[in-house]
């Protein structure tokens, strides 16, 4: 036997090894990726008979309404890449998927033209699924834009970003915008029934006991990846303590039940969806200024909670209170100004994970305060007068007199000092000639502001007497 005959023996024998090996599974999410519409889940209010949806992945496109290009909109795991799949099953489709990170204008340029002559040649629908559509430059997204205008491919473009501020407005208008929500408790359970029982999931395998399925949902937030990787992890670590104790106790392997020991092992952590440049930054700040407003102190802290975690700038969340207190508390609770303040103050001085405590303690106290925008509102009133161009000028009584020749012009003649009499307060006119006896403070009866009332219309009745 030469070295060479030995060689090829040698790499022969270890390819049967290779090819006798299990070969790895793909994770469960993607195993148990629907095939056809009737099995996805959630997303019922897209999916009802005749919807655009359904119609693009059931019809062949050959009657009188053409197939429609699609931009998905929602959170992520809600089934945005599993309906592109779906689609692309659909009679006489060709699919093809372009990743936004990689693919340029060339890429996008050769599948345009392909489909073209597909769709010529051999009567076939191109599908081109993009997935995180925003990443696209806007020349990136003007190369889509002949094929989809054209017909010659079926656009299914998926983002977790608002489209209406990440795709071009052509590409909006020549495709339906679908938004998709998070998946319902029970759509979210059914994926997990059915993950455990199929073939293609589980196979039965393991038992997952009631009070386990609702962690698993729990923590998926209405996510069917993440509820699946779950799922899966948490199987894997069932069926690795079951092998052991069978191999320590010789006895015959069974059903292992995933507990919620195992379920923690294998998800440490919830994870909240949060992007700090995206939508759910504007929103979760949205939810906090509203539930402030609204009293509500409990949702208040949960979005506030949601921020920090999240890793959000903690000088962010501190100058969104300050807002809030004089846009939503104001005079019914004047303190709450202050307590903003020196909680972005500290939160500057000791960062944290410490400044937490002082920007939940700020959200009680601006939560749980009376609630009064006059003040809010009264300097909007006043601003729109401005802008209309009313307010003829200073009264000369009430203008700068302190320099030469201001005396002449009449400035400061017949202004009254108020300190000089009793009251602190005299009949004067301070508003210009065309807005006098306008009222733009209107006092609310809320905390601290119903003192308020009796003494703003004691004060405008003295200095309008005359």
């Amino acid at each position: 036997m030469d070295l060479f005959s030995s060689a090829q023996d040698d790499a022969s024998e270890s390819q049967v090894r290779d090819d006798d090996r299990p070969r790895p599974r793909p994770p469960l999410a993607v195993r148990m990726r629907p095939k056809t519409i009737d099995e996805v889940a959630g997303q019922q209010h897209l999916l009802v008979s005749g919807s655009p949806l359904r119609q693009l992945a059931e019809s062949d496109g050959g009657g009188p309404a053409g197939l429609s290009s699609l931009i998905l909109y929602g959170p992520p795991g809600v089934g945005k890449t599993t309906l592109a799949h779906v689609i692309a099953n659909g009679p006489h489709r060709t699919f093809v998927e372009l990743s936004a990170i990689s693919a340029g204008v060339k890429d996008v340029r050769q599948v345009m033209e392909q489909a073209r002559a597909d769709r010529s040649m051999r009567g076939t629908t191109t599908v081109l699924f993009l997935d995180e559509i925003h990443r696209f430059n806007k020349a990136q997204q003007d190369a889509l834009l002949p094929g989809v205008e054209n017909g010659w491919v079926v656009l299914v473009a998926a983002t977790t970003e608002n489209p209406s501020f990440s795709v071009i407005s052509p590409l909006l208008s020549r495709s339906l915008l679908l938004k998709l929500k998070p998946l319902e408790r029970e759509d979210v359970r059914g994926l997990l029934a059915r993950a455990l029982e199929s073939p293609r999931g589980l196979g039965n395998s393991v038992e997952v006991p009631d009070d386990v399925v609702d962690q698993l949902i729990d923590l998926s937030g209405g996510d069917a990846r993440r509820a699946l990787t779950s799922l899966e992890a948490a199987a894997a670590v069932a069926l690795e303590r079951a092998r052991h104790e069978a191999e320590e106790s010789d006895d015959e392997a069974t059903v292992p039940v995933v507990t919620r020991e195992d379920a923690e092992r294998a998800v440490d952590t919830a994870l909240r969806r949060y992007d700090k440049q995206g939508d759910n930054h504007y929103d979760t700040a949205s939810a906090l200024i509203k539930s402030i407003r609204g009293s509500d102190v409990d949702a208040a802290l949960h979005y506030a909670a949601v921020m920090m975690e999240a890793g959000e700038d903690p000088r962010f969340l501190a100058r969104r209170l300050v807002i809030s207190a004089s846009e939503d508390i104001g005079m019914a609770d004047p303190t709450a100004l202050q307590t903003a303040v020196a909680a972005a103050q500290a939160v500057q001085l000791i960062g944290m994970p410490e400044a937490r405590i002082v920007l939940a303690q700020a959200v009680v106290h601006l939560a749980s305060a009376p609630k009064s925008n006059a003040a809010y509102v009264a300097i909007d009133k006043a601003i729109a007068d401005v802008r209309a161009g009313k307010g003829n000028g200073v009264p000369a009584h009430l203008r700068d007199a302190h320099y030469a020749g201001a005396k002449a012009l009449g400035h400061g003649k017949g202004y009254v000092y108020p300190h000089d009499h009793e009251l602190g307060v005299v009949a004067q006119q301070y508003a210009p000639d065309d807005l006098q006896g306008v009222d733009y403070y209107k006092p609310t009866q809320h905390g601290f502001e119903r003192t308020i009332p009796q003494r703003v219309e004691s004060l405008r009745s003295i200095l309008r007497k005359n």
